[in-house]
């Protein structure tokens, strides 16, 4: 009998991470994938991201919808009880084998929640990883504590789920989901691209911005502004920013870009690219900057530079092609310019990512085809 594996995506960036898994879930044998999107997915104005997942082939099963229109950390608390709700309904009519979910992020703890009630075996993606900035580091090790198979993008990440008591036997190291995507994706010319976007990439540099809130901070919008003024400050860049997410003061960001972008022809936004075109984006930009995971974990394998600013980040393995500064004007700016610099752009050419591990998602399913299932709710407190 095939194992009715339930996955829940919330995000553009959690898809992309998703896609190969879910190819495989859904052609290989001895697996019935059940999708079910939340979260930002169905929200028009963070890019209603779930045309693109049906337009990649993928039947959506249900959608559990979460999203309140405060921009607030009571918000995001009234969205975690709508989806702990909704998804433990989702779970009842559907009866899946396992819950199978990537991150840290606050609908993926409903998700989880939900499903330790029901007595569902879950399987958990990144863990083991800190972002000592963000509320969403307590999420991840909550979520891993509620798990019962791990999936690490880094052998030290693997080291650090056992570290919190995890059996030995049911945390693998598969590497970051992310990066399999630049390996196997035709990704996009650069004339294609440009046409695509809208954009033309002649600036005398070009760059890609994301920025989320730092939720364990209060100044977020604040942060933003001062990379807005740093780039303001450096004449002849041609921008794209990729708006927030939906954590608190996303929404305050998103307006900043609408309004900053309305007034510079050489900037442009998007609520959301879409993974073929976001890392179609990548190979054609020379630096990518903000405090996005994807800046330390998938830019790196474009050799390009990464400015991580402030601290929603800090903690993450970072290889040397990632340049660290606080969310000031001058750090940000003097970061860019060493960013652009030839030796930097020189050292680039040899940096090796830390997240590369290779097949990220046939391990996984390998994994999963083998493990049995029904055995897997009883866990053991591993006393390293």
């Amino acid at each position: 009998m095939a194992k009715k594996i339930c996955v829940v995506t919330g995000t553009r960036a959690e898809y992309g991470l998703l896609y190969w898994t879910l190819k495989g879930l859904m052609d290989k044998p001895g697996f019935s994938l059940y999708l079910v999107v939340t979260g930002m997915h169905l929200a028009p104005e963070f890019g209603m991201t779930c045309e693109r997942i049906e337009a990649d082939g993928f039947r959506i099963d249900r959608k559990v919808d979460i999203l309140l229109a405060s921009d607030s950390g009571v918000g995001m608390a009234k969205s975690m009880g709508l989806g702990l709700i909704g998804f433990s309904e989702v779970y009842r009519e559907c009866n899946p084998d396992l819950l199978f979910i990537v991150g840290d992020r606050f609908e993926m703890f409903a998700a989880a929640a939900a499903a330790m009630a029901c007595n569902i075996p879950i399987a958990h993606c990144h863990g083991g990883e800190t972002t000592q900035g963000a509320i969403d580091e307590a999420m991840r090790h909550a979520i891993t504590k509620m798990s019962h198979l791990h999936f690490t993008s880094t052998e030290e990440y693997r080291r650090r789920v056992i570290q919190l008591g995890e059996a030995e036997d049911r945390v693998f190291n598969v590497g970051a989901l992310g990066i399999e995507s630049i390996h196997r994706l035709p990704l996009l010319e650069k004339t294609t691209l440009e046409y695509e976007l809208g954009f033309s990439f002649n600036g005398k540099f070009n760059a890609l911005v994301t920025f989320h809130p730092a939720t364990l901070e209060r100044d977020s919008e604040n942060q933003f502004l001062e990379v807005m003024e740093a780039l303001r400050d450096m004449p002849g860049g041609k921008v794209i920013f990729t708006k927030a997410n939906a954590d608190p003061s996303g929404r305050a960001i998103n307006a900043l870009i609408d309004r900053e972008v309305a007034k510079n022809p050489d900037w442009t936004a998007y609520a959301s690219l879409g993974q073929l075109r976001y890392l179609s984006c990548l190979r054609f930009v020379d630096v990518v900057i903000g405090n996005s995971s994807s800046g330390l974990i998938e830019v790196p394998s474009f050799h390009k530079a990464t400015i991580d600013i402030g601290d929603r980040q800090k903690g993450r393995i970072r290889g040397g092609s990632v340049i660290h500064c606080s969310p000031a004007r001058e750090e940000i700016q003097g970061a860019l310019h060493l960013a652009l610099s030839s030796g930097f752009q020189e050292r680039l050419r040899d940096e090796v990512n830390p997240y590369d591990a290779g097949n990220a998602s046939e391990r996984i399913l390998s994994v999963l085809s083998e493990v049995d299932l029904g055995n897997l709710l009883v866990k053991r407190f591993n006393d390293w």
